[in-house]
């Protein structure tokens, strides 16, 4: 697959779009694209991208510095590291920003591929445009859990230049909507059609499979009725999962929808955590948190290797003492940073140098440990980068380099089995809650079977044992909700948006959910401890569209992460 070829063609051509889908002439340019050559499919490339897999500024700043880390699963400040992990707690109007950006500017390209596909479209296509609502909704779910009201209704209208903020429940019944009208099109047709009618290798998600397609739709409404369950007026919600649970849903490995990294992009235009890890300098650096590291590896889950490496650890570790702690302070930050280590039964010995500081030696690469999150700017001393794990190889590969990347995660088949095992135990459907549930764990693990540390022959046999003999691969009546909204969450790994709605909707794992309280050891920020439940609105909606945006603070509550979106009161 030559994506860098489609991508550029796609770059030519919507860089002569302004949220339609008219294209200026360009004849005097030869080796451009013409209007006659931009198909549908060329679209769809770059949609995918720039929702899953955006540029280097947007990847770091809106889904590492935010998503990733209010998912409880990424953490700044260690000593290496150029941010205190208190970073996007406390406002800061560039990464809010940048956040708002991201998705502003994701709107155009999804609203491109709608206009060039549907009815009167220049490439009108009721199957190309079936996949365009479901990318649509893919857009929308993930853009309204991060900020709760956003345009959306009068969103795609260009006469309208002041568009009104839509409830969440207007939001929600839309996506709806639209993935019902999706799979209706769709019917039992396989692709959209032939030649450049057919998507083909352009889908980065199922190589114009329309019938994976279909399930995707189905999965992600169970999805996201499943989120608005209990919420105020939700009333579609008991037909919509009766109907997701009664239609195909992803069911197999080759259902799981991934979108694969080229080492040949540049950066700039699509990026992956290894560009960030290796080319930010100290910017980069994060660990991977303690609430990860412990649930893994307090059930022996066989992914621990596959999703972290071991702390780098090292002999004769120093932990400063800063001239702005006094003893008592010094001794309390220390004495933390050892109970994280006697918390995990690690091995180390401790002794005290000729300046008073306390000296800590470990094995090299041997000991996971996860690093507490929002670590306050003063904990950075006492944090030493060695002292934590890192996340796996495969997740921060750099390009280029002839090893595999991780791919980005849309949608897996682990989720649709877990959601179906929260469904049944919520009382929808006739499938027993456990046989789902290891369905999803199954699938779950065997998405990281991939040789990378642990070979697949030894892996198989670890997820055996696993299934087998671990409390976690049962619904035993006890805590069944709670197992299954932590492997939602895990099965989540990398896809911050994601894991991050699913600590807020059902409150696990509650190491996340109930926040934090020290304030000598954690950052507070502007939510006093409290998990953050949204994104602040951007600069870009209070300069441009005020008023609306005003009517939707009144309505949703003040503009502070504090606030929780419809779906979590």
């Amino acid at each position: 697959m030559n994506l860098i070829r489609f991508l550029v063609l796609i770059v030519m051509a919507l860089s002569l779009t302004c949220c339609t889908s008219d294209f200026v002439d360009i004849n005097k340019n030869p080796n451009a694209v013409q209007e006659t050559q931009v198909y549908a499919r060329y679209i769809l490339t770059n949609a995918q991208v720039r929702l899953f897999a955006p540029g280097f500024n947007s990847y770091q700043e809106a889904l590492l510095a935010n998503a990733d880390r209010y998912s409880g699963m990424f953490c700044y400040g260690a000593s290496d590291c150029k941010w205190s992990d208190g970073f996007g707690y406390t406002f800061d109007v560039g990464y809010t920003n940048a956040v708002w950006d991201y998705f502003e500017g994701c709107t155009s390209t999804i609203d491109t591929y709608l206009k060039l596909t549907e009815a009167g479209g220049r490439r009108e296509n009721p199957l190309a445009y079936a996949t365009a609502l479901v990318m649509k909704s893919l857009f929308y779910q993930r853009f309204t859990d991060t900020f709760g009201e956003i345009p959306y209704s009068e969103a795609r209208n260009t006469q309208i230049l002041y568009p009104k903020f839509d409830s969440q429940l207007d939001i929600y019944k839309g996506i709806i909507n639209d993935l019902d009208t999706a799979m209706t099109l769709i019917g039992d047709t396989a692709v959209t059609g032939s030649g450049f009618e057919d998507l083909g290798s352009n889908d980065l998600f199922y190589g114009g499979d329309l019938r994976k397609w279909k399930k995707l739709a189905n999965t992600l409404k169970l999805k996201v009725a499943l989120r608005a369950r209990g919420a105020s007026g939700a009333s579609f919600v008991d037909q919509a999962i009766k109907e997701a649970l009664a239609d195909p849903l992803l069911t197999s490995a080759t259902d799981n929808v991934l979108l694969p990294k080229d080492n040949v992009i540049s950066q700039w235009s699509s990026a992956c955590y290894g560009d960030v890890w290796n080319n930010l300098g100290i910017g980069s650096g994060w660990a991977v948190s303690q609430s990860l590291i412990d649930l893994l590896q307090k059930n022996d889950d066989p992914r621990l290797s596959k999703y972290a490496q071991p702390a780098a650890g090292g002999d004769s570790l120093v932990i400063p003492h800063p001239e702005s702690d006094d003893a008592d302070m010094y001794q309390k930050r220390k004495d933390f940073i050892l109970s994280v280590f006697d918390d995990v039964g690690i091995t180390y010995t401790e002794r005290i140098n000729d300046k008073s500081e306390t000296v800590i030696s470990m094995d090299k690469n041997k000991y996971y440990i996860g690093q507490p999150v929002r670590f306050n700017g003063s904990m950075r001393d006492y944090a030493r980068t060695e002292f934590f794990s890192t996340p796996s190889q495969y997740i921060i590969q750099a390009k280029n380099e002839g090893q595999p990347i991780a791919p980005e995660i849309v949608l897996t088949t682990a989720e649709s089995y877990f959601m179906q095992a929260q469904a049944a135990l919520d009382g929808y459907g006739s499938g027993d809650a456990n046989t789902l549930y290891r369905e999803g764990l199954k699938q779950a693990l065997l998405l990281w079977n991939n040789g990378i540390g642990m070979n697949k022959d030894d892996y198989l046999a670890a997820v055996d044992d696993f299934m087998a003999n671990s409390p976690m691969a049962n619904l035993d009546g006890t805590n069944d909700m709670q197992k299954i909204a932590e492997q939602r969450w895990l099965a989540n790994y990398t896809e911050g948006f994601e894991a991050w709605a699913v600590v807020r909707k059902l409150g696990y794992p509650v190491s996340l959910a109930q926040g934090v309280q020290d304030a000598d050891i954690f950052s507070m920020g502007d939510l006093d401890g409290a998990y953050p439940q949204r994104m602040r609105y951007g600069s870009s909606p209070y300069s441009t569209n005020n008023d609306n945006l005003q009517k939707a603070i009144a309505d949703q509550g003040p503009d502070v992460q504090a606030t929780k979106l419809w779906w979590a009161k």
